[in-house]
């Protein structure tokens, strides 16, 4: 099971938990139950699930993140490139202009990020 691949129903259970955290066990109980019909022992089923990846930790009852939203899609996002683009960024950027032109926004925030990274560099 890869970390940072969620099905559908995880994924949103996920955004639901980062919406309140902090929030008691008991309170995603009735969340779950509002927003996806779920029973006790299935919302604590899908809890367990994501704690054991280490998105999240459940202790005395209150449930965290340990790990902000941003930085989920941002290792999601590596974790992709890493399997999908030999871990290439260019090469990534370049599939996808290949689909769909960059707009004018994406090719300055692109210009950017390049530009501030260079900069850092000692």
């Amino acid at each position: 099971m890869e970390i940072y691949k969620l099905g559908e129903m995880e994924e949103r259970f996920a955004e639901l938990i980062w919406e309140h955290a902090p929030v008691r066990s008991g309170e995603l109980v009735r969340l779950c139950e509002k927003a996806f019909s779920w029973k006790r022992t299935t919302t604590y089923t899908m809890l367990k699930r994501l704690c054991d990846r280490g998105l999240f930790a459940n202790e005395n009852g209150t449930v965290t993140a340990l790990m902000s939203r941003e930085d989920f899609r941002s290792a999601r996002g590596e974790q992709f490139i890493r399997e999908n683009f030999e871990d290439s960024l260019p090469l990534f950027v370049a599939a996808f202009a290949r689909k769909r032109r960059l707009r004018e926004e994406e090719v300055r925030m692109l210009k950017e990020l390049i530009d501030a990274y260079e900069e850092e560099k000692p």
